[in-house]
């Protein structure tokens, strides 16, 4: 058993990944296809079934990308039947402290480092990865979602969690917690993202932070050179949503000419 992402985080290695809402198994496969280093099944808020989830993590398996599965609410003791599964890891929204944390990072470890439960089916290739046991503990990634005004509060100590691999920032929902709903620019906002950094770079977590495709390699230049190397770009409903619309527009504009 290998973690592609996990091994990128742990040699400081910039990473590139996306959502995927759709719930369909061929677009997850395209976009494991197409050279993304993670993707994010998003439980949250696409239409996923744990059939799903299944069929998507079947057909990412046979690219080069990790699979983490965006859970539906941060609720450790849901965590095994996810990972028994096979994803690469775990992703936690609305964490709110470090208790929460170090649980959701047990959860996803098996005795002694954690209390994740012993069956893990489709992890362990139905029983044909004799390993699985020994080798699962170091594989596995916990991540979380910072988007609550109470993780903001606790960020240092959410941080410096043992177990903890990486976070990303939930900007929609922590603009509407913090009270300035989907103002990004305004003084609020941009001191609880610096505190979010500040926070990750003492205790040694992976800067991550979302780059809009539309950017380009620009803006992924800049995102390194400011010292992240976990790079979210957008997902595959606004990618087609970006397309389509593109698509449309170049048409209109055609046809009125």
């Amino acid at each position: 058993m290998s973690n592609h992402f996990k091994s990128l985080l742990e040699g400081g290695e910039p990473a590139i990944g996306t959502q995927l809402r759709s719930g369909n198994a061929s677009i997850a496969e395209l976009f494991g296809h197409a050279g993304y280093d993670f993707l994010i099944i998003d439980a949250e808020h696409g239409p996923q079934t744990q059939t799903g989830i299944l069929s998507q993590l079947q057909a990412i398996a046979g690219t080069g990308a990790t699979a983490l599965v965006r859970v539906p609410v941060n609720d450790p003791t849901s965590f095994g039947t996810i990972l028994d599964m096979g994803p690469g890891g775990i992703l936690a929204p609305l964490v709110k402290s470090a208790a929460e944390v170090e649980a959701g990072g047990k959860a996803c470890r098996y005795p002694p480092r954690g209390n994740r439960g012993y069956g893990p089916e489709r992890a362990h290739r139905y029983g044909f990865d004799p390993d699985y046991f020994e080798t699962a503990n170091d594989n596995i990634l916990y991540t979380i979602i910072v988007e609550t005004a109470e993780a903001i509060d606790a960020i240092d100590e959410i941080m410096s969690v043992d177990g903890l691999d990486a976070y990303f920032l939930g900007a929609y929902d922590l603009s509407i917690a913090l009270g300035v709903p989907l103002q990004f620019a305004h003084p609020t906002f941009l001191e609880a993202v610096e505190k979010v950094v500040q926070a990750a770079t003492d205790a040694g977590v992976p800067l991550s932070t979302g780059v809009d495709p539309e950017e380009g390699a620009a803006g992924i230049k800049a995102a390194f050179d400011a010292g992240f190397r976990v790079i979210l770009s957008k997902g595959d409903v606004w990618i087609l949503e970006t397309v389509t619309r593109g698509a449309i527009s170049d048409f209109r504009q055609a046809k009125q000419t």
